[in-house]
């Protein structure tokens, strides 16, 4: 949600598919892509948006913690963005989603869009449950 330098964010995608390849993620067996070029995320981010009202998103705590440290001028990228990982998570009708205590409240979000958007268009969106990582 920061502008960065075009220069520094393609080295950020390329230093980081390097540490995934370095972690062992085998290549022939995961379909790695970069997923600023796959429209669809954006598009449905947009879709979801136009379903998802302004006051629930104001209630997130990582928007309250991030605007405030921002001296409340926060960006309208930074209050849609869990929007936007719920489209990352929904795109894919994923079922199970590992996250951190974090982040619980975000997946909650993806769970509430997807039933409002099946109770609004018919069953598409399986509702993802949460896998809760421990550290």
């Amino acid at each position: 949600t920061m502008p960065k330098e075009p220069a520094v964010l393609r080295q950020n995608i390329l230093d980081t598919t390097a540490a995934i390849l370095a972690c062992g993620v085998d290549p022939k067996k995961c379909l790695l892509f970069q997923q600023s070029l796959v429209s669809e995320h954006a598009e449905l981010a947009w879709i979801l948006g136009c379903l998802t009202n302004v006051p629930r998103l104001l209630r997130l705590p990582q928007w309250k913690t991030k605007h405030a440290s921002q001296n409340n001028e926060g960006t309208a990228g930074l209050l849609t963005y869990p929007v936007l990982q719920a489209a990352d998570i929904l795109l894919y009708k994923s079922t199970h989603v590992p996250v951190g205590e974090d982040q619980v409240v975000h997946l909650e979000l993806a769970q509430d869009i997807a039933q409002h958007f099946n109770k609004k268009y018919g069953e598409f969106f399986p509702v993802p449950k949460t896998i809760l990582s421990e550290l």
